[in-house]
């Protein structure tokens, strides 16, 4: 079988004990995904999710370190790889000019205390946030996700 490797960077940016993430709905349900999509030929990570985030939020960040790798091996046209990095937020973006996911409806700040209870997706990126946010100890590579997985919960 021979399918592409779709490498992305994500996101986690966080302020005042929430997390910035991408609202979705697809017509039957909301969820949320982190800010971040497709590395482009020739980009370093670092620039693709600062881009990525400054297209799909209208927000400047500085990329930081790696937190976390994830992986979605099946349910899409592609095997994906995540690599979620730890951003700084900067501001707003004077004279922003917005490329929104598909079936995004906004932007919002998710409370983490109770991260791991949201529609966040992949699931398993949920405690391992909450972890990190408050000084635990965490997992860096969090194996594969795919759809019909059960939910991470707790």
């Amino acid at each position: 079988m021979s399918r592409q490797i779709r490498t992305s960077a994500k996101a986690v940016v966080i302020q005042h004990g929430k997390l910035l993430a991408i609202k979705v709905n697809d017509g039957n349900e909301e969820w949320y995904i982190l800010p971040g999509g497709g590395q482009d030929s020739e980009e370093v990570l670092s620039e693709t999710v600062e881009r990525e985030v400054r297209e799909e939020t209208g927000l400047e960040v500085r990329c930081g370190e790696l937190l976390f790798v994830i992986e979605g091996v099946h349910g899409e046209s592609f095997h994906r790889i995540d690599l979620v990095f730890l951003c700084d937020y900067l501001g707003e973006t004077a004279n922003a000019v917005l490329h929104h996911d598909t079936n995004q409806v906004g932007v919002e700040w998710l409370d983490l205390s109770g991260l791991n209870k949201l529609p966040l997706y992949p699931s398993k990126l949920r405690r391992p946030i909450m972890n990190f946010y408050q000084g635990k100890e965490y997992r860096r590579y969090l194996g594969n996700e795919e759809i019909g997985d059960p939910e991470h919960l707790e």
